[in-house]
Parts: C-alpha cells; structure tokens; sequence
C-alpha cells in the first residue's frame, strides 16, 4: 500500500486542534502529559460506546459525582450502578464498568495494552483509547469516525476495516512523533465536527491532502453498510397494581435487559381493549419503541386491584414507594412516569381478567 508518510501527512491535525478542541468533562488540559485521572477515561470512552457526546456530558458528571474512582464503583451495589446509567441504552456496559472497576480497584491499572484488552468490556479500538489517551502510550485507536476519516484520506475502496492492522502500523509514527492523546484525539474531533458521514471539506484542515475529496468520491467513500429491517412487535405494557405494590420481573442474570426491573408485556393480539368505564384500568395512548434491531408498538395499561394474589416464577410485588428507585430501561421508565398523569380508553371487565390471569402464569 503507498500510503504516504503518517506523520507528515497529519501534521495540521496537531495546531487545528489546539485550536477547535471542545471542552469535554473528561478532556484532559495537558494532552502531552498523561490523564490525571485515567478512571475518567475509561468511564468517557464506555459511555460514547454509540452514544452521541451530548447525551453522554451530564451522565459522565452525575456518575463520577456517585462512583468518584475504581473502588467506590467496584463497592456499589449494582442496581446502583444501572440506576445511574439508566437512560443512557446498552445498560452491558455498566455491567462491564462495574466490573472492570474492580479488577482495577483488587490489582491496580494493567501496564500495556493487553492488560487492559482484558479488563471487562474493552475491545480493540476502547482499549487502544484508553491506552492512548490516559497512559499517553502509543495505541492507534480505529472506531467508526477514525474508519471513515482514514478511508476518505487514502481512498481505501470498499470496507476499511479488513485493513485495521495496516492502518494502526501507519499511524502508530503519527502517535508517536506528535502525542498520542493529542493525534488520538484530534482524528476522533475531526470524525465527529468535520469528516461526519456528510462532510464539511472546506473547513478540515485536511482539506488538499485528502484523496476522497480531490477526486470528488467523499459521499461514496466508505460504502455505507446497509443495515437489517427491524423486526416490528404490538405488546401490551402493563402496570399491575394491588396493595400499593406493583407487579414486575426482577432483573435477569443475563442479557440485553440485565440488571434492569421490567413491567410485564403480553402480545397485542391477547385482547382488545374496548371503550368502557371501568374506574380500576387507565390506559394512554401507545407510542413506538426503537432499539437497534427492533421496533416495539407499545400501549400501556394500569390496572388496579383490591389483593395480590400469587405469582409465576420471574415476577415480584414492589412497593409503590421503592419504584422511582429502580433502575429501568426507556420503555419501562415511561410507563412509570405515565401513572402519575390521568389516562384514558378505560378497557372492559373481561379483557383486563385475561391480562391478570396471564400474570398468574409464567409469562415472558
């Protein structure tokens, strides 16, 4: 491959940045020193995990003020943990933070990449991050911006990422003759303000230099990768309630929904709710849930009865008091802030029965 010489070529990198840098939480002052607080790092570089900056600010803020360092977080409980990061989707990674946390905290930061490639939930491009930008170690890091920006600039046809082991060797000289911090994380600001998926060429300070742009190829360079239909389901959302508690599944060992408490869910096609004035089921109007691979058309019913009753395996009583203090995903937060508002398209004595009977039976 006749790429030309990294350090040469990404030069203007070093003083664009120094000039357009945002003031990020976690950015350290000093990019030629390493991170004061390389913690802060690695919290940073789990939440941007497909998260956009601005989502992330306020969650980073909120979670070093609760989990200040390693061992206040590797000592929480982990519902405190998932509480904190509620919200903020792909609730593994906290999974992963807490226990990366106390690995640190039981044994001390690792020394080299593959020490910290095996702490929990650090892949190739987060471990490189960290190494890079907390220990100033000189760990090329390639995630979906530096793919793209680094496609455009060497015009690699097709899919870059078959390439990633040549293009970590062409820019670990970069890393090395102008700071890996500083050029780690002036490639990520440059993917993320300039060279988005629709760039702005006039003002990157690549501009010239760029190969995509001076062949007129940056809006097909890298392809676009195209992405599955979503699976689409209609479920009811449903808020049991009996004795000031209310009905839901505890959190599961595993899984996408792990650590989280969940409102039970029934197919739509288990009845049809029809306009009735009965003063114990509120209902609101649905609304669609999206997740990545699947999209839920989701309507929401509270029904209140007299006595609990006893429960199929996988569901608990939670009283009223204790709900805002459970960590939940987006849907179930909904649902919850939803019983503190007036409902309405009440439903029929008989279809709220079938609803009540499924929560006595094993349900998903």
């Amino acid at each position: 491959m006749s790429w030309p010489s990294s350090p040469e070529f990404l030069a203007p990198l070093s003083p664009w940045f120094d000039r357009v840098r945002r003031d990020l939480p976690w950015r350290a002052a000093d990019l030629d020193a390493p991170h004061p607080d390389p913690y802060a790092v690695l919290v940073s570089e789990l939440m941007l995990q497909q998260t956009q900056v601005t989502t992330v600010i306020p969650y980073f803020t909120r979670w070093l003020e609760e989990f200040p360092d390693p061992r206040a977080l590797a000592d929480a409980h982990q519902d405190a943990a998932h509480k904190a990061w509620e919200g903020l989707g792909y609730y593994r990674r906290a999974r992963f933070l807490k226990a990366a946390a106390g690995s640190i905290a039981a044994e001390g930061w690792p020394g080299d990449l593959e020490g910290l490639s095996e702490l929990p939930g650090l892949g190739p491009y987060t471990a490189a991050a960290v190494g890079a930008i907390a220990f100033q170690w000189p760990t090329p890091a390639l995630d979906g911006n530096a793919f793209r920006v680094l496609a455009r600039l060497l015009l690699i046809e097709g899919d870059p990422k078959p390439l990633a082991k040549g293009l970590r060797t062409w820019l670990l000289p970069a890393l090395e003759a102008h700071g890996p911090s500083r050029m780690t994380q002036a490639l990520m600001e440059l993917g993320a303000t300039i060279c988005a998926p629709t760039p702005t060429c006039a003002v990157c300070p690549l501009s010239g230099r760029c190969a995509a742009q001076l062949t007129g190829r940056t809006s097909e360079i890298p392809p676009v990768a195209k992405r599955r239909k979503p699976k689409e389901s209609s479920l009811w959302l449903l808020a049991l309630e009996a004795e000031d508690n209310f009905l839901l599944h505890p959190p599961a060992a595993g899984g996408l929904l792990a650590g989280l408490w969940r409102w039970p869910t029934f197919e739509a096609t288990t009845c049809i709710p029809q306009p009735n004035a009965h003063p114990n089921t509120t209902a609101w109007p649905g609304w669609t849930q999206v997740y990545t691979h699947r999209r839920e058309a989701v309507s929401p019913l509270h029904i209140h009865l007299e006595f609990r009753f006893a429960l199929a395996e996988g569901l608990a009583w939670v009283p009223r008091t204790e709900l805002r203090g459970l960590p939940m995903g987006k849907r179930d937060q909904r649902l919850r802030d939803l019983l503190e508002t007036l409902g309405q398209v009440p439903m029929e004595a008989p279809e709220r029965a079938m609803l009540i009977r499924a929560c006595a039976a094993p349900s998903a």
